[in-house]
């Protein structure tokens, strides 16, 4: 399986590797990973809607936090 596609990114670039091997044998940081995914495919379909600007900004501030926390997984597991 792999990993989804919005972890591709710049905050993420150097430690793929680390993504690749935790996302397929750590079944918690599989599920963080997915929320992560979730969470930034939710992102792209509030930015058209003008209605959903707070909720888009909310979910922005969880992206973050998200990150935040698989990278912090990503240096506790090296």
């Amino acid at each position: 399986m792999p990993i989804p596609l919005e972890l591709n990114t710049a905050e993420f670039a150097e430690h793929m590797d680390t993504i690749r091997v935790l996302y397929l044998a750590d079944d918690d940081f599989k599920s963080l990973c997915d929320d992560y995914s979730t969470v930034k495919s939710s992102i792209e379909k509030f930015k058209y809607s003008a209605h959903e600007k707070k909720r888009e900004m909310e979910y922005k501030h969880l992206s973050e936090e998200l990150e935040k926390e698989i990278l912090k997984y990503i240096k506790n597991k090296k």
